[in-house]
Formats: structure tokens, C-alpha cells, sequence
């Protein structure tokens, strides 16, 4: 589809247009993910459609299909966030010690599991692709599915997790083409710690008996 592979100029690289405004609503969704508004979900779900787009295009089929969970898990999100708003605002918890054994274990197990299929079905970067950068792209998609999940959850870890995802994003985006996407996840680096320490400020508020048993 030659309207998704157009692209512009910008500091003397073409930026697929779809990876721009993509990443733009990215951005929207981890501030309005600050502030708790339900506006979080339709605006990832768009960006996610753009950005599932955007990567097809440059054969980055992990984070295509990362995309596509987001935007199912968006509508999740929604729907649990809506649940926990109907008589008061959304309250947010860490997660139990269980909850973060899973999310560990899913991370891991996720991340060789679809390292697996990726590679046995080609289905990351390109036929013949190493083991190290296939499992780069099935991080990226496993963790992402974790943290959005825990997002849906308003869980505060969701922060953490996506800071561990964007560690290996920025190089992978970078290699991609895809220089927005780096760009925009070295600036999520930095929201994802200025929304982890609003949540756990807004969890402590919550419970000033926490505070006193400090």
C-alpha cells in the first residue's frame, strides 16, 4: 500500500508518515495513562493501528503484532478501567508478590516461546535472522502484552515493565528505520518514571498508613 510506505523528510531521513503520527498518540496514551483518564484506550488503539501499519511496512513483524495485541488489549483496558470507575475514581495497587511472579514468568517463558515461532516461520527482520535478533523482537512483543495487561489492571509495576521493554526498544527501533519509534521510546524512558512515581504517590495517598509504618 503505497499511501503507508509514504514518507517525509525530517533532519535528512525519510520518517514513514504512519510512524510519526503513530508514535504521536503513543505519547498521548502514557499521559493521559498519568493522569488515569479513560481517554488512555482509544487513543492507544489508534496509535496502535498506525503503528501496526508502520511496522508491516518496514518488516518488523514482532512489533507489528505487538501492535495488534494493544489495540485487543485496549479495548480490555477500556472495559477494566471502566469496571473500576463506576462509583469512584480508579484506584491503583502495586501488584501482589503472585501477580509479579507471573508477570516474570510470562515475560520469560513468552519471550522463548514466541523467539521459537518467530524464528521457526521467519516471521522477525528477515529469513535467516540470528537467534539474538529475533528474541529482541519477541521481548518487545511479550512485554509490552505484559505491561499493557498490568495496565488494564492498574497495577503501578506496569511502569517497570515497560521501562525493561524500552531498554531493548530504542536499539531495535533504531536498526528498524523506524527513527521516530527510538526517539519516542527514549522520551517514554523518561514518562514511564515520571508515571511511576505519580502512581505510587497516588497509591500512598491512598493508604496513609503506609506512610506511618515507614
Amino acid at each position: 500500500m503505497s499511501w503507508v510506505d509514504a514518507s517525509i523528510d525530517i533532519l535528512g531521513r525519510p520518517v514513514k508518515w504512519t510512524d510519526l503520527i503513530g508514535n504521536v498518540f503513543a505519547l498521548a496514551t502514557v499521559a493521559f495513562a498519568m493522569r488515569k483518564s479513560m481517554w488512555t484506550w482509544p487513543v492507544q488503539f489508534t496509535g496502535s493501528v498506525l503503528l501496526f501499519l508502520a511496522s508491516i511496512s518496514a518488516h518488523v513483524t514482532g512489533n507489528a503484532l505487538k501492535q495488534a495485541l494493544f489495540a485487543v488489549l485496549a479495548v480490555y483496558g477500556w472495559w477494566k478501567w471502566r469496571q473500576g470507575t463506576q462509583e469512584q475514581a480508579l484506584a491503583v495497587r502495586p501488584a501482589t508478590g503472585g501477580e509479579r511472579w507471573r508477570m516474570l514468568a510470562a515475560l520469560v517463558v513468552g519471550t522463548v516461546v514466541v523467539t521459537i515461532l518467530f524464528k521457526a516461520f521467519d516471521l522477525s527482520w528477515y529469513p535467516g535472522a540470528s537467534v539474538a535478533v529475533v528474541a529482541s523482537d519477541a521481548y518487545i512483543f511479550v512485554g509490552g502484552a505484559v505491561a499493557t495487561w498490568a495496565q488494564g489492571r492498574a497495577l503501578v509495576d506496569f511502569w517497570v515493565v515497560w521501562v525493561l521493554v524500552d531498554l531493548v526498544g530504542v536499539p531495535v527501533a533504531f536498526k528498524s528505520g523506524l527513527y521516530v519509534s527510538g526517539a519516542v521510546y527514549g522520551v517514554f524512558f523518561v514518562m514511564v518514571l515520571t508515571g511511576f512515581a505519580k502512581w505510587l504517590r497516588e497509591y500512598r495517598a491512598a493508604r496513609p498508613e503506609l506512610v506511618a509504618a515507614a
